[in-house]
């Protein structure tokens, strides 16, 4: 099981060319976001918040009537688990303190671009997939832990350090750099990690990403068959995972920055 659900956010401001620009330019997949809702108000957001399953509040801070520090709050007394970003035109200290007693997320001033929003996005996505991951594994006891270990291939403990975690992971990536399907999804999922907290972990431990770390291991590979052997690339490319000759040719480039012209 991967464990990844559906990441919803609102926008809300009381421009309603604003919200609906901003819903529509930014590729919100990109940042692990499946629905985008819009509220205008404060009134209307509370609605939505009510009626629909919303992890993210992109909200502008000075908005007639109800404004977006009073609807955080209401969200906080509420006890919702809601993540927000404030969205404001003005550097305004008062906002700005009682936005983080409120525990919001980020504080963006205006014009921004849409990148610097994705970016606070993805910040706020990760904090929440690693909070509920936290939640999960304090909520396993060790007895359906110990279970879940003895009917898996791996005998992956739940106690393990990190260092023992990530060589056992990167022993697996080895052992199976051939399989074309290799991704940290499937890895994620075979030693029951959340994907985004096995990134951070194998970072920190080998300096590098789980993805990037699976092209360096197919190319220490390649290389050597490219040079030494009478192996075509199209068969040196399959025994390293690729489907295709131009997959791996784009990735080899990519990597070395030499382009080769061997037979097929």
């Amino acid at each position: 099981m991967i464990w990844r659900n559906v990441m919803n956010l609102l926008i809300v401001n009381d421009e309603i060319l604003t919200a609906e620009t901003m819903k529509e330019d930014i590729i919100w997949e990109d940042y692990e976001i499946v629905q985008v809702f819009t509220a205008y108000d404060a009134e209307q957001a509370k609605q939505i918040i009510l009626e629909k399953k919303v992890d993210i509040i992109l909200c502008d801070i000075e908005m007639p009537g109800e404004n977006g520090i009073e609807l955080l709050r209401w969200v906080r007394q509420k006890n919702l688990e809601i993540e927000c970003i404030f969205l404001t035109c003005h550097a305004n200290f008062i906002y700005a303190k009682e936005a983080i007693s409120l525990s919001c997320q980020d504080y963006i001033l205006l014009p921004a671009r849409n990148e610097d929003i994705g970016s606070a996005i993805a910040k706020v996505v990760e904090r929440i997939y690693r909070k509920r991951d936290d939640i999960r594994f304090q909520k396993l006891g060790k007895e359906f832990v110990r279970e879940r270990i003895k009917n898996s291939d791996e005998k992956f403990g739940d106690k393990r350090r990190p260092d023992e975690a990530i060589k056992e992971v990167s022993d697996y990536i080895r052992e199976h750099i051939d399989d074309q399907g290799l991704s940290v999804n499937v890895i994620a999922e075979k030693f029951y990690f959340h994907p985004v907290y096995l990134n951070r972990l194998f970072r920190k431990e080998m300096d590098v990403s789980v993805g990037q770390f699976i092209i360096n291991c197919r190319m220490d590979i390649a290389v050597p068959l490219l040079i030494d052997s009478n192996l075509s690339i199209k068969e040196i490319a399959e025994q390293v995972g690729y489907k295709n000759y131009s997959n791996f040719h784009s990735i080899f480039r990519k990597n070395h920055l030499i382009d080769f012209q061997l037979s097929l």
